[in-house]
C-alpha cells in the first residue's frame, strides 16, 4: 500500500480548482439557504449556465474572456428571475420543487441533439481554454512544492479560482453585516415580522436568489476550466454534494462552505485512493474496482453523518442561529 501517494493525492484537493468551484457554489447556497432560508435545489443549473455560457460565448461567438464572463452572469440573473417570480411569494417548498426541475430542464436542453452544433449535445464542449490561458502572466515551468507543484496554467487557474473565492467570502461577510444582511437573516427567522416592519420581503428574496445564483454561475465557470463542459457533470447529485459541503462546514457562515469543500474533497480523494489500492492488494477480494469506486461515496457519507451527528451545526456553524437544528 503506497500511503505516500494516497496522502499526496488527497492533499492536492485542498487547493484544486474543483474544490474552489464547489466552495463558491456552496457559498451561494449559504446566501440562499443559510442566511435567507431559500430552499434552492437547482444550484447545478446555475453552474451549468455559467459553464456553457462561458464556453459557447468563446467558441461560437468569439467573445473575449470578460465578455464570456458577463454572458454567464447575465444568464444566471435571467434564470433566477424565471425561478423566483412565480415562486418566491409562496412557501419555501415550492421553490425547492421548481429549482430542482428547472436545473434538470437546463441540463437536458444542453444534452438534446437539436442544439448540438452549439452545445455539443452529450459530448459537451472543449477547446475554450486558450483565451484564459493567454491571460497567464506566469512563465512556462513548474510552480509550488511537493503535491502542490503544478505547471504554469494550473497554477494560474488556482490563483484566479481561489482569489475569486476569497473575494466572494469577504463580500458575503461584509454584506451580511450590513442592514441588507440583517433584513435577509430576519426573513429566515420570521418573514411575517419583517413584512410587518414595512420591508418588501419578495424583493429581498429575489435579490438573495440572484446573488447566490451568480456565485453558482461563476463556480460553474471555474469548474469548467480544468475540464470539458459535459452535461452529465451537472446532474442533481451535484447540488446534493454542494449541500453536503454546506452543512458540513456550517450553513450560515462564510468560512464553512470553504472549509467544508476542502474536507469533502480530501475525504473523497483519500477514500478513493485507499479503496482502489486495497482492491489491487487483495485486501477486499469480494469487491471489484468499479464497486470500490462506489464504496468511497458511502464512506464519505458515513464520515459526514458522524460529523452531523456530533456537530449538527457544522464545523463553523452556530447551533442557536439556525432553526432547522434547534
Amino acid at each position: 500500500m503506497d500511503w505516500g501517494a494516497i496522502f499526496n493525492n488527497a492533499a492536492v484537493e485542498l487547493i484544486s480548482p474543483t474544490t474552489a468551484a464547489y466552495a463558491l457554489a456552496a457559498l451561494g447556497l449559504a446566501v440562499h439557504f443559510g442566511y435567507t432560508g431559500l430552499l434552492n435545489f437547482g444550484q447545478a443549473g446555475f453552474m451549468a449556465l455559467g459553464a456553457y455560457g462561458y464556453a459557447i460565448s468563446i467558441l461560437t461567438f468569439g467573445f473575449p474572456v470578460w465578455g464570456a464572463f458577463l454572458v454567464g452572469i447575465g444568464a444566471s440573473i435571467v434564470f433566477a428571475l424565471i425561478l423566483g417570480i412565480p415562486t418566491l411569494r409562496l412557501r419555501a417548498d415550492y421553490l425547492a420543487i421548481v429549482t430542482i426541475a428547472a436545473a434538470e430542464i437546463v441540463r437536458l436542453l444542453f444534452t438534446t441533439n437539436t442544439f448540438a452544433s452549439v452545445t455539443g449535445s452529450a459530448n459537451g464542449l472543449s477547446g475554450y481554454k486558450t483565451e484564459f490561458a493567454a491571460l497567464n502572466p506566469l512563465a512556462e515551468g513548474s510552480y509550488g512544492f511537493g503535491p502542490f507543484e503544478n505547471n504554469a496554467y494550473d497554477t494560474w487557474l488556482r490563483i484566479v479560482a481561489w482569489s475569486i473565492v476569497i473575494l466572494a467570502a469577504l463580500f458575503v461577510w461584509q454584506v451580511m453585516r450590513s442592514p441588507w444582511g440583517r433584513v435577509i437573516k430576519g426573513i429566515r427567522e420570521d418573514e411575517d415580522a419583517v413584512r410587518a416592519l414595512g420591508k418588501n420581503v419578495y424583493a429581498y428574496k429575489m435579490q438573495s436568489l440572484i446573488l447566490g445564483g451568480v456565485f453558482g454561475t461563476i463556480a460553474g465557470m471555474i469548474f469548467a476550466l480544468p475540464r470539458a463542459v459535459v452535461p452529465s457533470n451537472y446532474q442533481t447529485t451535484l447540488t446534493f454534494f454542494i449541500y453536503a459541503i454546506l452543512l458540513l462546514g456550517g450553513a450560515a457562515t462564510v468560512l464553512g462552505p470553504i472549509i467544508g469543500s476542502m474536507i469533502f474533497w480530501v475525504l473523497l480523494s483519500f477514500f478513493s485512493g485507499f479503496i482502489s489500492r486495497a482492491v489491487e492488494a487483495g485486501w477486499l477480494p469480494f469487491m471489484t474496482t468499479i464497486q470500490g469506486g462506489q464504496l468511497r461515496f458511502i464512506l464519505v457519507g458515513v464520515a459526514i453523518m458522524l460529523i452531523v451527528i456530533f456537530r449538527p451545526q457544522g464545523v463553523f456553524g452556530n447551533k442557536k442561529e439556525l432553526a432547522f437544528v434547534r
